[in-house]
């Protein structure tokens, strides 16, 4: 297992909340974070269901407009589903389990926030399939992405063999998903899947500046276009434009396009109210 750079659990208490979550820039912007740092991040069945309930809480709070996930301590953003946990479990249990990590990234990716990843460390299994299934990534030098399931015996089953062919070129992520070898920030972002790379000390602060630019424009718009590009994602062209232009018509009509195209004119800030569910 050390060759996937996981590490045993210490023999410490796990933290109460597993999962903390911090809202910052006047309540605009959540910070996620993943709170098992002893074990890597590691993901059990109880941090997934407490990461479940978080985003299911930013999803029904209109004055959240970005979400931020990342992981504790300076080792990982996740290794992925905890190898100690599963080790005694029946199929039973295990089908189960899998059932909540299912309904994980099926929150993540129907939340209609935008959602960024701020990896460092190791994003490893589960953990680079949480990463893949937000809208961008933005990394750490130090950040290292691989899929070492089929090292244990596993086909990738998080959204690895679906997401990473649209991120970085089909072959590469086939490689990646039958070799389990990962591949470092630096490729990461040469192969376009990752936005951009920060120094460890700055990682936070330079997402948190990205955050801050989406959260001051409309919600209502960043949510249209959002959609609009998932939506439209491998559909036939006019397919995609047809999506594209019915959610650009509800921006037309939406009160944001009128106060912004005013403050454009007159020469100020727009203020854009949270959106009415």
């Amino acid at each position: 297992m050390q060759q996937l750079g996981y590490r045993k659990p210490l023999d410490v208490a796990e933290p109460e909340q597993l999962v903390l979550v911090e809202y910052v820039l006047g309540g605009r912007v959540a910070i996620i974070t993943l709170n098992r740092p002893h074990a890597d991040n590691a993901i059990t069945t109880e941090l997934a269901a407490q990461l479940i309930e978080i985003l299911e809480t930013i999803a029904a709070r209109s004055s959240v407009r970005v979400a931020i996930i990342t992981g504790a301590g300076d080792r990982a953003f996740s290794v992925g589903g905890d190898l100690y946990q599963r080790k005694e479990m029946t199929k039973e249990q295990w089908m189960r389990q899998r059932l909540v990590f299912d309904r994980v990234l099926y929150t993540l990716r129907q939340l209609r926030r935008p959602i960024i990843a701020a990896v460092h460390g190791m994003a490893y299994g589960g953990g680079c399939e949480i990463a893949i299934s937000t809208d961008f990534i933005f990394a750490s030098e130090d950040a290292v992405f691989g899929q070492p399931e089929a090292m244990v015996g596993l086909s990738a089953g998080g959204g690895g063999p679906v997401f990473l062919p649209r991120v970085l070129t089909p072959g590469k992520a086939m490689q990646m998903l039958m070799t389990g070898e990962a591949i470092t920030a630096q490729e990461a972002h040469r192969l376009g899947m990752v936005n951009q790379i920060y120094p460890s000390a700055e990682l936070m602060a330079g997402v948190l500046s990205i955050a801050e630019k989406i959260a001051n424009n409309s919600p209502t718009a960043v949510q249209s276009v959002k959609r609009a590009v998932q939506m439209g994602q491998g559909e036939p062209v006019e397919q995609a434009v047809a999506m594209m232009m019915e959610e650009h018509w509800r921006s037309v009509v939406h009160p944001d396009r009128v106060e912004g195209i005013r403050a454009f004119t007159e020469g100020r800030e727009p203020t854009f109210p949270d959106p009415d569910f």
